[in-house]
């Protein structure tokens, strides 16, 4: 069982008192569902974005943490508890897919656009396509997350590829020795980098250069953003990159720097209970000039 001294929630330590009032609650709530709860420590404990908005899906997810640790029993799942398992893969043929390949070189296909996911359609079709072609398929995100299609605009407007932004790693030895902060750097300025946790061209658009003009333009759009929608603009970007499966040529062609392989541990695999996970190539983003300054910054 972990020490209940070294608890921690989003890179925050835990105290005793707070735990003890989480056991409370979890036992005087008992007809809450498991989200109720969330919501309802989250308020208690002012686990707060910096917009505002709860916490309440890391707090779900550290509840069941707790529970599988032994430290608390949470209510039965119900019928109408939303599951952050991983979406099936879909089968059949693709609904949304275009009959004809994209073969024609970058010029002749127009800007690119970036269309932010927020409609019904979208979610299904952004989902859709990720489980159905990304390696990794369709996660429900950990913390906060802003989803985009990307699109061409000739020879007409077509959706072509998916990308998905989300809170950071708690801990990445490459990445944070880089950066160079110490552990309370670290809890207090993690949310000012975002983890591009997913990138998907779909397999019939064969276009050179279309995956790195892509990432130029996220970087463009994304501070203002992720700003927008969560109260702080980012200075950072990360991503993880399976060099058994990938190269990363489309990062470095959009200048991002490589920091080296993580050590083969995913962030869910806080106590080291699941099979070695293949290392990853860190690579990063600036921005911001001066974003080293502002991860340090007391």
């Amino acid at each position: 069982m972990r020490r209940m001294t070294n608890l921690r929630f989003c890179g925050q330590r835990v105290a005793l008192d707070e735990l003890e009032l989480i056991k409370e609650t979890v036992r005087d709530c008992s007809g809450l569902s498991r989200t109720e709860l969330a919501f309802t420590i989250c308020e208690l404990l002012a686990w707060r974005r910096p917009n505002g908005g709860l916490k309440a899906h890391e707090c779900r997810q550290f509840l069941e943490e707790l529970e599988a640790e032994g430290l608390l029993k949470l209510p039965e799942f119900k019928g109408t508890v939303r599951s952050y398992k991983e979406k099936p893969k879909p089968v059949g043929d693709d609904p949304f897919r275009q009959e004809e390949p994209i073969t024609m070189p970058m010029h002749e296909l127009g800007p690119l656009e970036l269309e932010l996911v927020e409609t019904p359609e979208a979610r299904r079709q952004w989902r859709d396509w990720v489980a159905r072609y990304h390696y990794l398929g369709c996660k429900v995100p950990f913390g906060a997350h802003l989803r985009y299609f990307v699109r061409v605009t000739r020879p007409r407007p077509q959706r072509v590829g998916c990308v998905q932004f989300s809170s950071p790693a708690w801990m990445m030895a490459p990445r944070d020795h880089w950066i160079g902060w110490d552990q309370a750097q670290r809890t207090r300025r993690l949310q000012w980098i975002i983890q591009n946790s997913r990138f998907l061209i779909v397999p019939w658009v064969r276009v050179p250069y279309l995956a790195s003009a892509a990432l130029a333009r996220i970087a463009r759009r994304i501070p203002g953003d992720w700003e927008a929608r969560y109260a702080i603009r980012p200075v950072l970007m990360e991503t993880l990159v399976d060099l058994s499966r990938f190269r990363g040529t489309c990062y470095r062609a959009a200048n991002w720097i490589s920091l080296g392989q993580t050590t083969g541990r995913g962030r869910m695999d806080r106590r080291r209970t699941k099979d070695p996970l293949i290392p990853k190539e860190v690579l990063v983003y600036p921005l911001c000039r001066k974003f080293r300054e502002k991860l340090l910054e007391p």
